[in-house]
């Protein structure tokens, strides 16, 4: 019998670290070797990264930008592979992740759901076909009101997969926000648009607007364990995977389909 992948939890105190933890653990195939969460943080069992970190194959990071800059050097160092689901990270900060990508597998995207992720490759097959002169394109996402960056990271990526189709870059075509006499919309455009409330746990679409017809391409999150499922299931994945930077097309097979 194989033995289980050993897993860490990075905030293991926060809702997504719970949610996470409570996946793996109902998964026969993993083992929560370990649960951390920032430095000082008591809590039944935890222990602090370094200890997490000798103790596992795989950590999974939903924390913050700066604590997972600093994690993904610390699994590189000690030969550990690093699921990062965090948001909110700036071009540096994916920069300076990304690099210990060439000591460990690193799987990081800005969502987890199988469902978010084939959503991503249709809004890119109909930016592609749908004109941009005849077309405008917004994004739209809904969380709950502790959520402190926006746009969310999947809005980013449903931008992106746009920008995609249509042959550019989505910071040259982005408009994040709008207020006061802002003229009329620019042709090609990408737009988003944010809500905060509640207890929403993710709400995403993207439409495609013309003078005569309107497509809206959406996905809606139910529960916050679809994301920990997804982060598991990478994390499977992961435990003695080359050392590379991947995302969920490759988790799931959808890279290149």
């Amino acid at each position: 019998m194989t033995a289980p992948v050993k897993i860490a939890v990075a905030g293991a105190l926060g809702r997504m670290g719970r949610a996470i933890a409570a996946a793996a653990e109902a998964d026969p195939a993993l083992a929560v070797a370990a649960r951390f969460d920032r430095p000082g943080a008591a809590g039944d069992g935890l222990v602090g990264a370094s200890e997490a970190l000798a103790a596992c194959d795989v950590v999974i990071d939903f924390t913050t930008p700066a604590a997972s800059v600093d994690l993904a050097g610390a699994a590189a160092e000690a030969g550990v592979a690093l699921v990062v689901g965090t948001t909110g990270l700036s071009e540096d900060d994916i920069a300076r992740i990304d690099a210990n990508a060439r000591r460990i597998p690193i799987v990081r995207t800005g969502n987890f759901s199988l469902g978010i992720n084939l959503l991503v490759g249709l809004v890119e097959q109909a930016a592609r076909a749908l004109a941009a002169e005849a077309y405008d394109i917004e994004v739209f996402e809904a969380h709950h009101r502790h959520k402190v960056d926006a746009p969310s990271g999947t809005a980013l990526m449903l931008g992106a997969a746009a920008a995609r189709g249509r042959g550019v870059s989505l910071e040259s075509v982005e408009r994040r926000a709008r207020d006061g006499i802002t003229g009329e919309r620019p042709v090609g455009e990408i737009g988003f648009s944010v809500l905060r409330g509640g207890g929403i746990v993710g709400e995403h679409s993207v439409t495609f607007a013309a003078e005569d017809e309107i497509l809206t391409l959406s996905h809606s999150g139910r529960d916050r364990s679809l994301f920990a499922r997804g982060a598991v299931a990478a994390a499977r994945w992961a435990a003695g995977r080359p050392p590379g930077l991947y995302d969920m097309r490759d988790v799931l097979g959808l890279r290149g389909g």
